[in-house]
């Protein structure tokens, strides 16, 4: 072979492993005029703001129509707690869920734009079809799991299965959803009513067993006392759906307008995320007597009837209730880890990443976290549960702080994708130091008793125990003060001079909206060449971005625009 290159020209020298990673890298890039953006981060245009009322009733439907808000329900009471006091926390604590929900979700729905366990449970309603095809397939399939792993040879075959299953779903765009959402939140609804009246018809004569019946004695004081129980049961009831309220803004910013997102919300929310957790309890307790024990987890309880019992009759209604489990589980694994997890994937890489990229990502390292130890016991339920609002709650306490009072509902969205000193958002050198400082001090003093709360052997005084027990409300108020605090006292000039010119918050997001209502070539083309700027003729700001004098420019701009 000649050593000459292409056409008789140079040698070609050998490619070293560092020009081969760049070849990689280029070829992952996706296609955009920035390295900010892509079409899945960027703000959503008029085509895509697909969801309507109904969009948002039917996500809810399947996020609380599903295992997990049904153990969330059913797990209170092996704590301490009587079914009346269980329910209360339920009610309380989804009505504060509700109310993060909403607060946390507007950004999205008026600016568009963005601001694991889910499969192991998806794994065992499979299960309940391959239990009803053949009671005995545990025994038929050799289990080479430890005895500590918590799980079997053949429920670990069926979480794998349901992980594949979902692989296909993953690929359908967030804004093409709907026929997905209608389908799997009909499925659900069906279910639950039939499983409601099906437990309750056929309870017989021993009626709901302790679990309603008896009144469970706890201390007078302390933290195991039943108020402070209670108060444990209220945020855990907040920490099982934390990361949706978290993640809200990545759904609402699809919707066509701010109302279909409050009132799909605020109907469809409480209805559903009481009502299920409420059947949970009620379901366990009819079922009680009859399997000899209480069975909080929903897909254990239907496998244990089975087992008991494999007649004809037993394993055709566990068969298609396994088929109903598995396809609502899937709707709430979809929407609440795939793409939840792809969306803030694609939006911290979005050069290479986008949504479908970042779900398929976070499919396959969903296995790391042994989702299979979350339902081991009642109390490790109720522990993740609460454990989610340690680390979550400060971060959206920090999100409405700074949406509604630092920023008081102006955001200057071209700004929000430019990562350099252009942008009234670098803050200082690109951090916004005031944040993690803030989100530390909603963090830190929980950690002693989350830790204790999974650690038996841990020991911490009672009144840490209690802290950790409101880990939610601390957090979430804590971290959004001091952010507010810090802001106020140490201020992002250039921030500040953006929120104080003379629009209104609603002026500044129909601008933006309008603005942004472009092809994804054009989008690039307004993070790389700042309006702004250009007026100025200049493209440097003097003194950096927090001494930024915005108001004028960016006011301006926005006043001619909607004149």
């Amino acid at each position: 072979m000649s050593p000459d290159g292409p056409l008789g020209g140079p040698p070609r020298r050998p490619r070293g492993l560092a020009e081969r990673l760049s070849a990689i890298m280029t070829s992952a890039e996706l296609f955009s005029k920035s390295q900010w953006i892509n079409d899945d981060v960027r703000p959503v245009e008029k085509a895509r703001r697909t969801w309507k009322l109904r969009s948002f009733h039917d996500y809810w439907l399947v996020i609380n129509c599903n295992t997990t808000t049904f153990i969330t329900g059913s797990a209170l009471i092996p704590l301490g707690l009587s079914w009346w006091q269980a329910v209360i926390c339920i009610v309380v604590g989804n009505l504060i869920a509700l109310a993060a929900v909403i607060a946390n979700s507007m950004a999205g729905a008026r600016y568009h734009s963005e601001y694991a366990s889910q499969s192991w449970t998806g794994g065992q309603c499979f299960h309940l079809i391959v239990l009803a095809l053949d009671p005995k397939v545990d025994q038929h399939v050799h289990n080479t799991m430890p005895p500590g792993a918590h799980l079997t040879t053949s429920r670990f075959i069926s979480y794998i299965i349901f992980c594949f299953i979902s692989l296909p779903f993953i690929w359908i765009r967030p804004h093409r959803l709907q026929w997905f959402l209608n389908s799997t939140s009909l499925v659900a609804l069906v279910f639950y009513i039939a499983l409601l009246i099906w437990a309750l018809a056929t309870m017989g004569p021993s009626g709901f067993g302790s679990t309603i019946t008896e009144d469970k004695p706890n201390p007078p004081s302390g933290p195991n006392s039943t108020a402070w129980v209670m108060v444990s049961g209220i945020v855990a009831t907040v920490g099982s759906i934390a990361a949706g309220i978290l993640n809200q803004n990545d759904y609402t910013r699809l919707a066509r307008s701010p109302r279909d997102a409050n009132w799909g919300q605020i109907i469809a929310y409480p209805i559903y995320s009481i009502g299920t957790s409420v059947i949970g309890i009620l379901v366990v307790a009819a079922t009680q007597d009859r399997l000899g024990k209480e069975h909080w987890f929903l897909p254990g309880l239907l496998a244990r009837i089975v087992r008991r019992s494999p007649t004809p009759g037993a394993r055709a209604g566990v068969f298609f209730s396994g088929l109903a489990l598995t396809f609502s589980q899937l709707g709430s694994n979809v929407l609440g880890n795939a793409l939840a997890g792809g969306i803030d994937l694609a939006a911290v890489f979005p050069r290479f990443l986008n949504i479908r990229r970042g779900a398929y990502i976070t499919a396959i390292v969903s296995p790391i976290v042994n989702p299979w130890r979350m339902v081991d016991t009642a109390t490790i339920f109720i522990s993740v549960m609460s454990g989610y609002g340690v680390f979550l709650a400060p971060m959206t306490g920090m999100m409405v702080a700074s949406y509604y009072i630092v920023q008081r509902q102006k955001l200057d969205v071209d700004d929000l994708f430019r990562g350099n000193s252009s942008s009234k958002y670098w803050y200082s050198s690109g951090v916004n130091w005031r944040a993690p400082i803030a989100w530390a001090i909603g963090v830190g003093p929980c950690l002693p008793g989350f830790v204790a709360s999974v650690n038996s052997s841990v020991n911490v005084p009672d009144s840490i125990r209690e802290l950790y027990m409101t880990n939610y409300l601390y957090g979430f108020f804590a971290s959004g003060s001091v952010y507010v605090a810090l802001h106020i006292a140490f201020p992002a000039r250039a921030v500040d001079e953006f929120v104080k010119n003379e629009l209104s918050a609603a002026e500044v997001q129909h601008y933006y909206g309008e603005r942004w209502d472009v092809s994804l070539s054009e989008a690039g083309q307004i993070v790389e060449t700042p309006e702004k700027d250009e007026q100025k003729g200049d493209s440097s700001r003097p003194g950096g971005p927090e001494t930024y004098q915005a108001s004028a420019t960016d006011g301006g701009l926005i006043q001619r625009h909607l004149s």
